[in-house]
């Protein structure tokens, strides 16, 4: 029964060397290719020789910030997306369930409309409080005693929360044009890194949040026996849980403050993986980190080239590869259950 539902750890660890290289690739990929195509020669010479030239300097200064944001938030979407599919059992799941990414945007369109505030640190900070409180709320309404349908109970009151939010954010939009200048901008996601000073910020933020992820990861297999099992294996299922959120907000409310909101990433990079980590989530968990990291890179380099003259947000990009995906999952009989 576990061969079913642990992979052999001499494949999981050949996948892992293979979504590292992947990742690597997208990296330079990401690097090389924009408005301006650098050869490839150039770029690991500006990385690592110090090569002074125009060519380089567009490297160092714009596009690496862009794609180490890139990377962080990839880790950040594809990991929270593993925990919220893994707590909630369900395969379709993706952070926005917990109304993360509603939150901050209904946070930073109050900063917007109420104080006519547009600083990207404030948009920031809002955006990281709205998640926060939205995630907490949605908790304490939710879940109740962490027993049977404790998860599915909290996912309906994170998409009902999330949808009241979308509509009141909505309504603020439509009331002020400097609301809707700036959401237009923010809301459609974006990892161009407008103000490199938030990095000390949100770096540690990322790091505690990657951190309560791996932790957490050593108790979900047991969670997926269900709760009394769990209960009676030694695993604290209430402390699980909180631990499970907990990263969730951190990593889906750091990246969704700093981004903006990207879809689809959290779902499709979990089903990237399973197929070989099954449901070992000691391996899934952080597999769909290094997944997410590739797409996320991999789409916001296509939305950069795909159109001459004109860039698409990564926001766009994805929901360009994710929606087909999304379709796929749905009608294919080989989804992974959960």
């Amino acid at each position: 029964m576990l061969t079913d539902v642990r992979p052999r750890s001499q494949t999981a660890g050949l996948f892992a060397l293979a979504l590292l290289g992947s990742l690597a690739i997208s990296v330079i990929v990401s690097l090389a290719f924009g408005s301006r195509s650098i050869p490839i020669g150039e770029v690991l010479r500006a990385l690592f020789t110090g090569l002074d030239s125009d060519n380089a300097t567009v490297i160092t200064s714009q596009r690496l910030p862009r794609t180490l944001l890139g990377v962080a938030a990839g880790v950040a979407l594809g990991v929270s997306g593993a925990l919220m599919q893994a707590h909630t059992r369900n395969p379709l799941a993706d952070p926005g369930l917990f109304g993360v990414n509603a939150g901050a945007t209904f946070a930073v369109a109050l900063l917007v409309f109420g104080l006519g505030v547009t600083a990207p640190a404030a948009m920031v900070a809002a955006a990281l409080i709205g998640s926060g409180v939205v995630a907490t709320l949605v908790f304490l309404l939710g879940l109740g005693g962490a027993r049977g349908g404790g998860m599915v109970m909290l996912a309906v009151v994170g998409t009902t929360l999330g949808a009241l939010l979308a509509a009141l954010t909505t309504a603020m939009v439509m009331l002020d044009r400097q609301t809707l200048d700036v959401l237009r901008f923010w809301g459609v996601g974006s990892i161009t890194l407008r103000n490199l000073d938030l990095l000390p910020v949100v770096a540690p933020l990322f790091a505690i949040g990657i951190v309560l992820a791996l932790v957490n990861a050593f108790s979900l297999n047991a969670l997926g026996l269900g709760d009394e099992v769990a209960q009676s294996l030694g695993t604290s299922v209430r402390s699980a849980r909180v631990v499970g959120i907990l990263a969730i907000t951190l990593l889906a409310g750091t990246a969704t403050a700093v981004c903006g909101p990207i879809g689809f990433l959290g779902l499709v990079a979990p089903h990237a993986v399973r197929a070989v980590t099954r449901h070992d989530q000691r391996w899934l968990v952080p597999l769909s980190g290094l997944a997410g990291a590739s797409i996320l890179l991999l789409a916001d380099t296509m939305g950069r080239v795909m159109l001459e003259k004109i860039e698409l947000d990564v926001g766009i990009a994805m929901a360009l590869i994710g929606a087909p995906m999304l379709l796929l999952l749905t009608r294919s009989r080989r989804l992974v259950p959960l």
